[in-house]
Formats: structure tokens, sequence, C-alpha cells
């Protein structure tokens, strides 16, 4: 482990990742078979409950958002995450890469440069990300996990991104400690509350142009509950019990991949947590599903449709460009996108994507 990361982690136990304890769901494959495997019936074929909607089959309908996954180091090894992140991985974007992705932006109208992990402000390429996308003039978005801000090393982070006008996106499962540790690890809570209040404290949630949106996933096998009343409760109860100030709540449903899928399959939820994803399909929410406006890059230059399908290793197909260097930006507006069993996630209910609920 570098010193940089040693220090991030210092304050966390973490344990070992997936892919670090070898387990078979580390394999993309495996993690497919496994959803594939379930017993759903006809209402389980995703591209089947699409056509009946007649949304199918799913197309882009241009590139909105530019999101750059700089790779799977990360501070934390949350009990969801869908990356299967933490200190033990070695993934990262590296500078050939970071200015491949720079070149291509500069080519295009894509307004949103959308920066995640990973903790990816671990990354050695993040500052020059921010600082080359601001200067061509774009929105930049940092999806952040509150720990990071916390280390030593990385005390600059606030006022770098207040600086430069970036959206800081925060995970936070629950505005209580109970809930947040058990999904994220002992000491998460207090360390994010922290986090916040450094944020608070540059202008974060206060100010114009210092955008701070929090995002919860539910603790459990359960959907989301309505955006709009979360956020107004999640607002009082900040304010009452840690002076804490924030713009936005978005509300994100757990994707049944990697070490959320190993959970579900654990605690014997897994069945039963798709039949209620299958079962809570909602074509309006399908419609609106993030990655028909999104591309996202890999670590390495890959193409892929959404962070989901990245981590899947299911890159863009039917003939679409599959790496940064054959960026093709009209192929890759009208592409077709990619579907399996995991995508009843961002359809389910209100819906899920990046920005919280769909409808």
């Amino acid at each position: 482990m570098s010193e940089a990361l040693r220090n991030a982690s210092t304050a966390l136990k973490v344990a070992p990742t997936l892919h670090r304890r070898g387990a078979e769901l580390a394999d993309p494959v495996q993690q497919l078979a496994v959803l594939d495997d379930l017993p759903l019936g006809p209402d389980g074929d995703f591209d089947a409950r699409l056509r009946t909607a007649g949304l199918g089959p799913l197309t882009a309908t241009g590139v909105e958002v530019f999101q750059i996954n700089v790779g799977r180091v990360c501070n934390q090894t949350c009990a969801h995450c869908h990356v299967d992140a933490g200190p033990d991985r070695k993934e990262l974007m590296d500078r050939a890469t970071a200015e491949l992705c720079m070149r291509v932006l500069a080519a295009t109208d894509i307004p949103t440069v959308d920066i995640t992990g990973g903790a990816p402000e671990l990354c050695p390429e993040f500052r020059y990300l921010v600082e080359e996308s601001r200067r061509l003039g774009r929105h930049v978005m940092d999806r952040c996990n509150l720990t990071i801000l916390t280390a030593p090393r990385y005390a600059w982070l606030p006022e770098f991104l207040a600086e430069h006008g970036v959206e800081v996106v925060c995970s936070l499962p629950h505005y209580r400690r109970l809930g947040t540790d058990r999904q994220r690890g002992d000491g998460v809570f207090e360390l994010s509350i922290d986090g916040l209040r450094r944020l608070n404290a540059v202008g974060y949630g206060r100010e114009p142009g210092k955008r701070l949106v929090l995002v919860t996933n539910p603790v459990g096998a359960f959907l989301p509950g309505g955006q709009a009343s979360l956020r107004d409760e999640w607002k009082r109860e900040l304010r009452r019990l840690h002076g804490i100030e924030f713009d936005e709540l978005h509300t994100i449903t757990n994707m049944p991949i990697s070490r959320y899928l190993e959970w579900l399959g654990d605690s014997g939820n897994l069945a039963g947590y798709l039949r209620r994803l299958v079962d809570a399909f909602n074509p309006a929410a399908a419609a609106g599903v993030m990655c028909r406006t999104t591309l996202s890059v890999g670590w390495d230059g890959r193409l892929f449709d959404c962070d989901f399908n990245q981590m899947l290793d299911l890159q863009v197909g039917f003939g679409a460009p599959r790496h940064l260097r054959d960026f093709d930006l009209a192929a890759l507006a009208s592409r077709r996108i990619r579907t399996a069993r995991h995508c009843f996630g961002c359809t389910a209910g209100a819906g899920s994507s990046c920005g919280g609920s769909l409808t």
C-alpha cells in the first residue's frame, strides 16, 4: 500500500475486497451467471419487458455526461460496493489515459464530466482531470466518499473543489451512525460528518456555485423511499443533529452485483430482492435510465454504457467504438445499450440513476 493510501485509511478498519479474497463473485462472468440462474419466469427477461413497454431495444439519445471512473482504489470497503473497491486494489488511471480523456472531451460539446472511482481523489490524475475539464468550460462532479476529506494528506481537497466550482456528490447511507457504519464500516459515520463540516466550512451547501449533494442507498434488501420526503427529513435532521447544510438528496437502489450480490446471497435475500426489482419494473423509469445520456469511461480508456456495466465488463457493443482512442461521438450518441438482469435495479419503482430517482 502506498504512503498516501495508508494515510487515507488510518482511521478506518477495512475488510479485504472480493478480488483480494479470491472470491468466486470477483469474476463478472460469475456474477452475471448467478443472476441469470434465478428462476424469475418470463417477467425476468429485461429486454422482453422493454419491448412490451415499447422501449426495446434500448438506445442512447446522446451523450450529456462523460463519466470517468479513475480506478478501484479506495480507503473504504463498503458492503454494498458495486465496484469492489478498496485499499488492496491497484487499478488507477495513468496520465496518458487522462490526457486522452481530455483530448476527446475537447473535441466535443459534452457539458458534464462526472469523476468517480473508487475514491477518485486517490488517483494521481484527479487534479489534472478537474483542472482541465474546468478549463474546457465543463461542469464537473466529484463522487466523494467523505472520509477521504478527513485524511491529513488530503486536507487540501475542500478548498480545491470550491476553487474550481466542482459539484460534490457524497455518499452517506443514513444521517444516523448505526445505518452508516453497518454498511460502510465502523467509524465511517463520524468521519463522514467531519467531512461534511469541512465542505460546509468552505461554502458547500451554503453558497451559490458550491453545490453539495448527498446520496443514500438502503441498508438492507429493499427499495429506497421517496426522494422528496427523504430529502426534507435529512435536511431537518442533519441540521438539527450536526448543523450541516446540503443542497439535494439523491436516492439510489442497491445494484445486485459485486459485494452487494455476495451479501444478498449470504443473507438469503437474493431471490426475494431480485423478485422485488422485477415486480417493481416501471416503464417511465426505464425510459429515462442514465445510460441513454451517459458514456462511462474506464480507468484504462475502455468504454461502457454505465458504471455498472463497466464493473461487469460489459463494454459498449453492437458496432460502437469500444475505446477512447477510437472515439466517435455520433456512433456512441446513438448506440444500442447492452442490458442484463442487473438493469432491473435502475428501473424499479421510482427508478435509480447517478442523479437519483427518475420519476
